[in-house]
């Protein structure tokens, strides 16, 4: 096995490693909170909408990246082929509309209690699930079970210019203009919904530097103080943001450059495969660390001495 094969390996496997577990705390811990607290907040809900996705992302592509990495010959079928490409397409589509539900439901949480605003976190509060099935149900699965009838296992034979590769897998659209409309569909999607997000973290930004001017003046009554809990949670949410820009733009960059010319290598190629799935491998970390709910409580029963 080459060194290259083995450092790959070794980069997914630390994704998995992180990712896997991380995602998975998440998912269990909020369901803890909800079975012994009876409730659980929405902003909650959505991270742990959002652990799931991500898992869904490192399962379905970071454990194939580490097999083919070790050499693990194509043991995918057609049908295989077309499960392993809609959970990770429609995975990492959900894991970027989610952030960005997150960061405007926070933006919209932490605005001014004006009639505007309390209007818009009543409807936004009572909808919540709606807007989540909606997403999930007109923005990704359309745009990627149409893709599934070009889906296949990689054979010997030869595919056309118009073709995606997963691993041991590959989608052949046949022709530029199936091609151009997925690409195309895809590529919207995602810049609508990193413009969204860094609209709300901006806006949040803007509050939180409002809210750090005005508190010098002010008391710290309880309405304050849970004014501040909620402007903690803004700017982990924020950080969360910053995080996927970041990679989402590293990506793209690539992408861009391995279009302009004519025989990337092999290697570029597996960078963006990292820095796709680094989000959802990586991004546990930064909620685990931001949310109270998550740490770790032990309490230790204090016996009284007689």
């Amino acid at each position: 096995m080459l060194i290259s094969e083995i450092l790959k390996a070794l980069v997914f496997i630390f994704l998995a490693v992180l990712g896997i577990p991380g995602n998975s705390f998440i998912l269990l811990k909020f369901v803890f909170v909800r079975i012994t607290e009876r409730k659980l907040l929405l902003t909650n809900i959505i991270l742990m909408f959002l652990a799931f996705m991500n898992l869904l992302v490192v399962l379905s592509r970071v454990v194939l990246q580490i097999l083919h990495a070790l050499g693990v010959p194509n043991f995918l079928d057609d049908n295989s082929c077309k499960f392993a490409f809609f959970i990770y397409r429609v995975g990492r589509a959900m894991s970027i509309c989610v952030t960005c539900l997150l960061s405007c439901y926070q933006c919209v949480l932490i605005a001014p209690n004006t009639k505007l605003w309390i209007s818009l976190k009543l409807k936004l509060t009572k909808e919540l699930f709606f807007f989540i099935i909606m997403i999930l149900i007109l923005v990704n699965c359309c745009i990627y079970t149409s893709s599934l009838l070009y889906n296949s296992a990689n054979r010997n034979s030869t595919a056309s210019p118009y073709s995606l590769h997963l691993i041991y897998c590959h989608t052949d659209f046949q022709t530029s203009i199936s091609y151009v409309t997925y690409g195309t569909l895809s590529i919207l999607r995602d810049f609508i919904f990193v413009g969204l997000m860094s609209i709300a973290s901006g806006h949040m930004v803007y509050v939180l530097l409002k809210h750090e001017k005005t508190i010098k003046y002010l008391k710290k009554t309880e309405q304050e103080q849970t004014r501040s809990a909620e402007y903690k949670a803004s700017r982990s949410i924020i950080l969360l943001v910053a995080f996927y820009v970041f990679l989402f733009g590293l990506e793209n960059v690539i992408w861009v450059y391995t279009l302009t010319i004519s025989s990337p290598d092999i290697s570029i190629n597996d960078v963006r495969i990292v820095l796709a799935c680094s989000y959802s491998a990586l991004s546990p970390a930064i909620i685990i660390k931001a949310n109270p709910k998550l740490h770790p409580c032990v309490k230790i029963p204090i016996q009284k001495v007689t």
